[in-house]
């Protein structure tokens, strides 16, 4: 699996200050961010297989919705996790 306990809790505490805070905005974007990434390189390979496509669409919308969040009530640390992560916007 790609996504092991460790990982996870690495992209916690990272993003989200300690790895026990999975709900902060930042630290979900994260995750995230690394699922897309995963999904993406699968898609390159598997070009017909549209439930992970459509999957991968749920994930960049659901992303798309806490940036917008954070854009609306935090600039600040929406500017930041935008140029941690390498996101165009």
């Amino acid at each position: 699996m790609y996504l092991t306990n460790e990982v996870k809790r690495e992209i916690f505490k990272k993003h989200g200050g300690t790895e026990m805070n999975t709900g902060a905005a930042e630290s979900q974007i994260a995750l995230f961010t690394k699922r897309i990434d995963h999904l993406t390189g699968h898609l390159k390979v598997n070009k017909k297989d549209h439930g992970t496509e459509k999957a991968l669409m749920s994930l960049v919308g659901k992303r798309k919705q806490l940036l917008n969040f954070l854009k609306e009530q935090h600039i600040t640390r929406y500017r930041a996790i935008i140029q941690e992560l390498g996101l165009r916007k």
